[in-house]
């Protein structure tokens, strides 16, 4: 997004606008790139981050358990506006052979079960896809080679007491050996634990 662009949507002169963004400058919490677009800078990271630590915290023997249950990598998703970010990757302990997956990986929600997951957990949108439909009466979602060529995944959206979806909860692995019947139950299961933890230390 562009000053102009902030501008028109926030309803304010161009002049408050670049002021506003200067102080941000000035602190670290955006930049613009050569192109004039505007982006989170270091301490804005450093602070998303902080935030993030309680969710990855509480996250992760859920996801160590999951990915060992299974014998297959487990990874959480969040949503960064249009697309899924994976915060958060556990690999299985004792196989030979798993799915590498990196933190930081994005793609649009509206691909891959993570993403489809997310929408998901949220309203009913115009024109969005059958498969969201699906993944919010069933309470989990599949996709196959729309990330990663040959990768099958199962998510399920992580839920809180309060009804807001946190995140989504994920497995990665080849397509012609996941059987998403008997997966989507453990992942679902272990996306409603997540969910009443991180509502436990919420209230």
């Amino acid at each position: 997004m562009t000053i102009d662009e902030l501008s028109s949507r926030l309803g304010l002169g161009r002049s408050v606008t670049y002021r506003i963004i200067r102080t941000l400058e000035d602190h670290r919490l955006v930049r613009r790139d050569t192109s004039g677009r505007l982006t989170g800078d270091t301490q804005l990271v450093a602070l998303a981050g902080s935030v993030r630590n309680d969710l990855q915290s509480t996250a992760a023997p859920i996801l160590s358990d999951l990915a060992n249950d299974l014998e297959m990598t487990a990874f959480l998703v969040v949503s960064d506006g249009h697309e899924a970010v994976t915060v958060q990757v556990v690999e299985p302990t004792y196989t030979t052979a798993h799915v590498a997956y990196r933190p930081g990986t994005r793609h649009s929600l509206e691909r891959g079960a993570p993403g489809i997951a997310l929408l998901a957990g949220d309203g009913p949108l115009q024109d969005e896809r059958p498969e969201v439909q699906v993944a919010r009466e069933s309470g989990w979602a599949y996709s196959e080679g729309e990330v990663i060529d040959g990768m099958a995944s199962v998510a399920a959206p992580v839920r809180t007491t309060g009804g807001s979806t946190t995140a989504a909860l994920a497995v990665v692995h080849l397509s012609l050996s996941l059987d998403s019947a008997v997966v989507a139950p453990l992942v679902t299961n272990a996306a409603t634990q997540l969910g009443l933890a991180l509502s436990y230390f919420d209230g």
